[in-house]
């Protein structure tokens, strides 16, 4: 992949799975809460428990981007939903375990392959943003804990701005906030879905970090697998 003769001077990175390990830490974060909460051995294997929430989590946040559920309802519910799979019928035990989780997870510092190194890389050519549709106050923990922060010129919120990515006005409210022109910004992030159509749509250059290797029927400006390959395009 070469360098192209474009010029860049604006980029918009997602968070959650893109920069910060969201699986990982998550998971991390699920695993103390049931150990407290002497809930480990009710729940059958901690990889069932992950699977389930995980479905129910996946979901909610669809719904929530959609406008189908609110930020208190969506944090409550996937616990709650998960809980009674494995036959606990308790909301205010998901109302703890999410209280819990909303404190230790943000908290928690694993980031994505390499994410440093690129963005110590990037840092020195590029203006740099984070656009995200995670909820405001605990994206700027995450990226305060994790040591990112003081990479970004600015954390673009769906909260901030009333629109949630893949709705292309989110993209539009972002870039005019840092007086960014669409020839000279470019998205990265790892869901194609919501980063890359999204982008596409406002028609401003995208990168899908493929990390998982999908198979997606698509046709991003650029695919990487590996953060330190935006060094090819960047």
């Amino acid at each position: 992949m070469n360098k192209l003769s474009k010029k860049y001077k604006h980029i918009f990175f997602d968070l959650d799975r893109t920069l910060w390990d969201f699986e990982n830490n998550s998971k991390a974060a699920i695993k103390n809460i049931l150990k407290e909460l002497n809930l480990t051995e009710l729940l059958e294997t901690f990889d069932q428990f992950i699977e389930i929430y995980t479905i129910n989590n996946d979901r909610l946040w669809e719904a929530y981007r959609r406008g189908e559920v609110k930020k208190d309802q969506l944090r409550v519910t996937r616990f709650h939903l998960t809980l009674k799979h494995f036959g606990i019928n308790n909301i205010e035990l998901a109302k703890t375990i999410d209280k819990k989780y909303l404190h230790l997870s943000p908290r928690s510092k694993h980031l994505m392959p390499n994410a440093i190194e690129i963005l110590e890389y990037l840092k020195k050519k590029y203006n740099l943003y984070i656009v995200t549709n995670g909820f405001k106050e605990t994206q700027h923990t995450k990226m305060s804990y994790s040591g990112i922060l003081d990479y970004f010129d600015k954390v673009i919120s769906s909260e901030d701005v009333g629109y949630a990515k893949p709705d292309y006005r989110i993209f539009h409210k972002s870039l005019s906030s840092v007086n960014a022109k669409k020839s000279e910004s470019l998205m990265i992030g790892d869901d194609y879905k919501v980063d890359i159509e999204g982008a596409k749509k406002y028609g401003i250059d995208q990168v899908f970090y493929n990390n998982k290797n999908e198979s997606i029927n698509g046709n991003a400006t650029y695919e990487i697998h590996s953060l330190l390959e935006l060094k090819d395009i960047l």
